[in-house]
């Protein structure tokens, strides 16, 4: 899979914007706040329907508008499908696929599969377990429809049950029908259980390897996916819990407090790790990922990398860039001066001011 053309109308800083991309390595330089990420965020929300950042759609649309347009043409197998998205400031975004509007934002997932790498993913080892949560739900909502499925039944159904917590207060009698909504979370909350759990197996097999050869081959690595609840004991959690979450007013049990602990050499680097194993392990987990949705689309994923060369050495740079050689990658930087010292390959390069993008090549 590859996108081919990107077009932008009043998106962020861009009022009219067209580009087209090679197969291959893409760069987009030029200084900070120019618009770079942007492009790098329409590709991942016309991909996934969200901003890899989780910013609304009303915060994405250019300043003064009420709306905005991003359409994009992607090609697999060299069959193009051409996706719109329009985006509205205070209403539900519509999504068409092949001019066709679809009913709901997430049946666009798993047409195009995208990895999104920022500095900010180096840090997910060390961040809250919310941000590790986020990374799985976002891969396998790529790459499982069945996982879509419950993990938004799931949420909508937590939302609705802290709801109905918070007005026990003001009507006691409202309890009657907490066993209802509990018993929907326990239905959809097993089933997410159970495919993050092998989740973690899956990635983490993939990962071993290239932890391995980073390290040097001195660590060894392991996933382990600690859920907050097990299918075994959910309903009696959730029973022991009500008096509990009554009074906090919210849900204190399911998978949505979920954490996955990263062991290295026995040792968990999330809280006794250093700065460089934690973002070993981070750049890792991103190459598993691509690796991850290669083996079960049979496909290739589209690489975006935001501005990450600059945040690691150069031999965790030149490891990177030798790994992605095969796919579609898009990457953002502040010049050229690492890839022409290093020789690697640049396919095409577009230098990016102000809103305005001009290709170099």
């Amino acid at each position: 899979m590859v996108i081919k053309e990107l077009e932008l109308t009043d998106y962020r800083n861009y009022g009219e914007l067209s580009i087209s991309f090679d197969e291959g390595t893409n760069i987009l330089y030029g200084d900070n706040a120019q618009g770079k990420t942007n492009i790098l965020e329409a590709i991942y929300l016309s991909a996934t329907t969200k901003s890899h950042k989780g910013t609304k759609d009303k915060e994405i649309i250019n300043f003064n508008k009420d709306e905005a347009h991003i359409r994009s043409i992607v090609s697999k197998d060299n069959i193009d499908t051409k996706i719109d998205m329009h985006l509205r400031s205070s209403k539900s975004k519509v999504i068409a696929i092949d001019g066709t509007k679809i009913k709901k934002a997430g049946d666009l997932l798993g047409l195009v599969n995208v990895v999104f790498f920022s500095p900010e993913d180096l840090s997910i080892i060390k961040d809250g377990p919310g941000e590790r949560r986020r990374f799985a739900d976002m891969e396998l909502c790529q790459l499982d429809n069945f996982y879509l499925y419950n993990l938004t039944n799931y949420n909508k159904i937590i939302n609705q049950r802290n709801k109905l917590l918070k007005d026990m207060y003001f009507n006691p009698n409202l309890r009657e029908t907490l066993n209802i909504w509990d018993s929907q979370l326990i239905s959809y909350g097993s089933k997410i259980i159970e495919r993050r759990q092998s989740f973690a197996s899956q990635i983490s097999e993939i990962l071993r390897d290239y932890h391995s050869k980073l390290s040097g081959g001195r660590e060894e690595i392991e996933i382990k996916y600690e859920p907050n609840v097990t299918i075994e004991e959910y309903s009696n959690k959730m029973n022991q819990s009500q008096e509990r979450d009554i009074s906090a007013k919210m849900t204190t049990v399911g998978p949505h407090r979920d954490d996955f602990s990263f062991i290295v050499n026995d040792v968990d680097i999330r809280k006794f790790g250093s700065q460089g194993q934690q973002r070993t392990a981070a750049l890792a987990l991103k190459l598993s990922e691509i690796e991850l949705v290669k083996k079960i689309t049979n496909d290739k994923p589209i690489l975006l990398l935001d501005d990450v060369l600059s945040e690691l050495d150069s031999n965790r740079q030149n490891y990177l860039l030798d790994c992605i050689g095969d796919i579609q990658t898009i990457i953002t930087c502040t010049g050229l001066d690492d890839f022409v010292n290093n020789n690697f390959k640049i396919d095409k390069s577009f230098k990016v001011f102000n809103g305005e993008i001009v290709c170099q090549n």
